[in-house]
């Protein structure tokens, strides 16, 4: 489970930057926006069916890696983020982008920086979810 903190920064965020895996191993990372349950993230978008992430995931390369983040301060240097391990599967829903595929993320393992503890070189906090 996130931490209600961590809940909350999810949710004040927009945008997100998933990572999925093409046949040839190469990593394709790439700006989303997203929505969350309090579980399970919800990438959404137009013609999400016609983008690598997408096609990745339908092939069967369906791990995941999610990061959100932001600088709270520039002086001094602040940045926070929660970083997501899970996987991903295409879904049908009626969502912040409207009615349409969407790709749900299953957390399997989380780590936040300067959630709980805003301060830059705060340890990062780890979390294993129980996920289905």
């Amino acid at each position: 489970m996130f931490t209600e903190n961590e809940i909350a920064y999810i949710r004040s965020q927009r945008l997100a930057r998933i990572a999925t895996v093409n046949a040839d191993g190469q990593p394709d990372v790439v700006p989303v926006g997203y929505e969350f349950d309090g579980t399970n993230f919800y990438i959404g978008g137009r013609f999400l069916p016609q983008t690598r992430k997408f096609k990745n995931i339908l092939a069967g390369r369906t791990k995941i890696a999610l990061v959100i983040d932001d600088l709270v301060s520039v002086d001094p240097w602040t940045p926070r983020s929660i970083r997501v391990y899970g996987t991903a599967e295409p879904v049908e829903m009626n969502g912040r982008f409207g009615p349409g595929m969407y790709l749900r993320v299953t957390p399997k393992v989380s780590w936040s920086w300067a959630i709980d503890n805003e301060t830059a070189y705060a340890r990062p906090q780890k979390t294993v979810h129980s996920g289905k």
